[in-house]
């Protein structure tokens, strides 16, 4: 028969069983509530857009930078003091400059396929869409220092993104390896570099326009919006299927990978390339997606910055910031009130080929 407790060991029992429960609660970190919009200056921004990025965006101290691909017009810039700033750790975006880089060095094409664990291998594919990190950090190591860097800069990392936009400020490009991690760290996290959403907005702009890179423009009045024309910084040497056979890893991310929250419509062509890490420089979290919408008439390019003392932001927040905002166009009919693009100045929509390539 069990002998019943004092009522100073049923306290005691008591206190121990509460403070066993507290310890299982897990507590989600909550990112400190901002007015991303403070100081911003929306004369000439197309306000459609920017009513729409605001919206999506909510309290999150982050930026959204919204692009034509096709001119290198900024149509909104949410955030402004943040988003021109020197630059963040671009975290797995970098991963689209190295794909680039090893499509274009032949270090692998579409269908190679390289072994990250004794039974899985990724192609490259599977890996931009699932952002597999010890691939991008064998083609690191595959490609060297100088050749990442080479294409680093011809996409325009390192330098100014805008055309005479005031207080734009430029990232950094590494001038060595991280001592740590050596090249798998700077490939596949980025780890060196400092990125700016303009920067990004403008490699993913030329991604979507099939390879051209343009200096950014951010028109601050009706007039000069009216009367922007585009001014291209570079042609970019890669060729259109080395751009294409990015672009199908992109469309998987949203479709089945790490940007799955930008897929607010299945039937809605949408590509990106999410990011998630820690900005130890800066002593902040960030999430990023860079990504862009094409329905074979408009294209519009959309990069998605937070960052936070919590890791309450990642990439997969990042990804849905931005298909908030594509949801938010989508509802005010934003496309149809456009006149048609030429059908000849775009590329061909890329279906995504998910396929089985984990094996």
């Amino acid at each position: 028969m069990l002998q019943s407790l004092s009522p100073a060991e049923a306290q005691a029992k008591t206190r121990k069983t509460t403070a066993s429960r507290r310890k299982r609660v897990v507590r989600k970190p909550v990112s400190p509530e901002v007015d991303p919009t403070v100081g911003d200056n929306v004369d000439g921004e197309d306000l459609a857009v920017r009513r729409a990025a605001v919206q999506a965006l909510g309290t999150e101290n982050g930026s959204v930078v919204v692009v034509d691909p096709a001119t290198g017009r900024i149509l909104s810039m949410v955030n402004q003091k943040l988003a021109l700033q020197s630059g963040f750790i671009p975290c797995s975006t970098i991963k689209l400059v190295t794909a680039l880089a090893a499509l274009n060095e032949h270090v692998v094409d579409p269908n190679t396929f390289i072994h990250t664990s004794r039974y899985v291998s990724y192609n490259l594919t599977t890996a931009i869409a699932r952002s597999n990190n010890p691939y991008f950090a064998t083609l690191g190591t595959r490609l060297g220092f100088e050749r990442v860097v080479r294409y680093a800069q011809m996409l325009g990392l390192g330098e100014k993104a805008g055309l005479d936009i005031p207080n734009e400020q430029p990232g950094v490009v590494p001038e060595a390896p991280p001592r740590a991690g050596g090249m798998g760290l700077m490939t596949s996290f980025g780890e060196g570099f400092q990125v700016t959403p303009l920067e990004l907005a403008g490699i993913v702009s030329a991604i979507a326009n099939n390879g051209t890179l343009y200096y950014l423009q951010y028109p601050r009045t009706q007039e000069e919006a009216d009367q922007i024309t585009p001014k291209v910084k570079r042609p970019l040497d890669l060729s259109s299927q080395e751009i294409a056979d990015l672009k199908v890893g992109m469309r998987g991310a949203v479709d089945y990978g790490t940007a799955r929250r930008a897929n607010y419509d299945p039937n809605e062509p949408i590509f990106g390339k999410t990011g998630t890490c820690t900005d130890f420089r800066a002593g902040s979290h960030m999430g990023w997606v860079g990504s862009f919408i094409d329905d074979g008439q408009h294209r519009l390019v959309v990069v998605v910055m937070l960052t936070s003392p919590t890791k309450s932001v990642s990439g997969a927040v990042a990804s849905g910031v931005a298909g908030a905002f594509y949801r938010n166009l989508a509802e005010e009919r934003y496309f149809a009130s456009l006149p048609p693009a030429k059908r000849s100045d775009l590329p061909e929509i890329i279906s995504t080929m998910p396929g089985n390539t984990i094996r």
